[in-house]
């Protein structure tokens, strides 16, 4: 649903609720719905279609968040700006699984646009730094992971930092794999 529709919805049960409780006496009901005005501005600001992805993460149902996701078609008219970095980064989530050459470009916008809390971002850095790491980008995956580590105030991802720190160490075998001396090597001396 268009971001605009909600507001006009909530000015409408605003309207509403002040009629009731001032012109046609029914104080009950124009306070219930005057309240419910609450919940459209809410939606506003937090589309259902991003907390019910949220909250299918959680439960580790990632093709139920990605049918949420889906439910967005324009991002831009439908959530709030707050709310377009923690689109890409939901999606990004979802695709982590099936495509990872997909998640780069959504974890940098995610970054772009903002998250809000530290551990969003430090998980996006820490996909951004796996994605770097798996290309062959060595450095820039090594400063992505001490970015994460800065960012995981709460250590929730020292295990993955330190498995990916572990991988950065191990020597990469793609170097060695092309060169037709080095099957060679160990026979002769």
């Amino acid at each position: 649903m268009n971001k605009n529709i909600k507001l006009a919805v909530a000015a409408l049960l605003i309207g509403l609720g002040i009629y009731m409780m001032f012109f046609t006496r029914e104080t009950g009901w124009g306070v219930v719905v005057f309240l419910l005005s609450a919940l459209p501005i809410f939606l506003y600001f937090k589309n259902e279609n991003i907390l019910l992805a949220f909250w299918q993460m959680r439960k580790q149902r990632i093709e139920k968040a990605a049918h949420y996701l889906k439910n967005i078609t324009n991002y831009k008219t439908q959530l709030h700006k707050s709310q377009y970095g923690y689109f890409h980064y939901l999606t990004g989530l979802t695709l982590a699984q099936d495509s990872p050459a997909k998640v780069e470009p959504l974890m940098k916008k995610a970054l772009e646009y903002g998250l809000n809390m530290k551990h969003d971002r430090a998980m996006a850095t820490l996909n951004l730094a796996a994605v770097a790491i798996s290309k062959g980008r060595r450095q820039e995956g090594q400063k992505l992971l001490e970015e994460a580590k800065r960012l995981d105030t709460a250590g929730m991802m020292t295990d993955q930092i330190k498995m990916m720190k572990d991988q950065l160490k191990m020597p990469s075998m793609q170097k060695h794999m092309h060169n037709p001396h080095m099957r060679q090597r160990g026979k002769f001396f």
